[in-house]
């Protein structure tokens, strides 16, 4: 996920936005809750799933939610659902749940309407859980809402309750051998917020993983390695691909439906245009009116409702 700040709320919605966070957060389950979390291989674990939300380039208000499904062990994807949608409220550091999370839990409720059997027994989110600012980040909001267990995987550390990305840290990381060492992530409270885990033999920077909901942190930790063939675990990678995708699809690329439109409009323009005339390829190809401005792809307002749901034999 990609986050743009942009104007800060009143003063009265951030204080909304606390209260509800603390409501929720009374909610959180640090400890394992189901069956398969008790073998050290995760029998019984056959659905990951992994959510994500993408910008429209240019554009902060545009993006697309993402919801994948990933068969485990093979992690191969047999659900995937994208939908483009209109961020409202505004990105503030520490409440982008309030921003991306109603999106990502309406995907989860219409695969639980359309096909249960198809429904992800743990959730990797690219944010935080309990390593944020109140303690109840992104990956905390999700799995209360949606009541399944929940893995916060964050790419860069969130510093709070005197996490620095000082020296020290560095020099922590630089320890990091093999895919899989890790070290705790303790607050100046005393607290485990989370840990660091280098997710893979070849990857520099390191994961921040963290408990969102339903799940221990050892389990959030071992699970969270074991989904990643590269640096990045595999159903936030395929997440963050289809969404990515999917905004290519909709806004229209070579070959899409949209230009192939575009240029169809454009060549009975030039057939009716004179040469050397208003439209003609000496003046632009385009009528007078709309020299200087941008394509029809490049004014074109997606739907919210546009979206891409399908199940993927595995």
């Amino acid at each position: 996920m990609a986050h743009k700040a942009t104007e800060c709320p009143p003063e009265e919605t951030l204080s909304l936005w606390k209260r509800e966070q603390a409501r929720l957060k009374a909610r959180v389950v640090e400890r394992d809750t189901e069956a398969w979390q008790q073998d050290p291989t995760f029998s019984g674990l056959q659905r990951v799933g992994g959510v994500d939300v993408s910008f429209v380039k240019g554009d902060s208000t545009q993006a697309c939610a993402s919801l994948v499904v990933l068969s485990y062990p093979e992690l191969k994807v047999v659900y995937e659902d994208s939908h483009m949608v209109g961020l409202e409220a505004p990105y503030v550091s520490g409440f982008l749940a309030f921003r991306e999370v109603p999106f990502l839990v309406e995907l989860v409720q219409q695969l639980q309407e359309k096909d249960p059997s198809l429904m992800p027994q743990v959730l990797l989110v690219d944010g935080n859980g309990v390593l944020h600012q109140r303690g109840f980040g992104v990956a905390c909001h999700l799995g209360v809402l949606t009541e399944l267990p929940c893995i916060g995987v964050a790419k860069k550390l969130l510093q709070v309750d005197g996490l620095e990305n000082d020296a020290l840290h560095k020099e922590k990381i630089m320890l990091l051998q093999a895919g899989g060492d890790t070290f705790p992530l303790v607050g100046n409270s005393g607290t485990v917020l989370g840990m660091a885990l280098k997710s893979h033999d070849r990857s520099t920077n390191p994961l921040y993983v963290s408990v969102g909901h339903r799940v221990s942190l050892e389990v959030a930790v071992r699970l969270t390695h074991c989904c990643c063939r590269f640096r990045v675990p595999e159903p936030i990678r395929q997440a963050d691909i289809r969404s990515r995708e999917y905004i290519r699809r909709t806004l229209g690329h070579p070959g899409s439906p949209a230009q192939k439109n575009e240029k169809s409009q454009k060549e009975q323009r030039l057939k009716s245009c004179p040469k050397g005339g208003p439209g003609s390829p000496a003046d632009g190809g385009r009528p007078p009116e709309d020299r200087g401005r941008g394509t029809s792809t490049d004014l074109k307002d997606p739907s919210q409702t546009s979206r891409s749901s399908r199940r993927t034999s595995s």
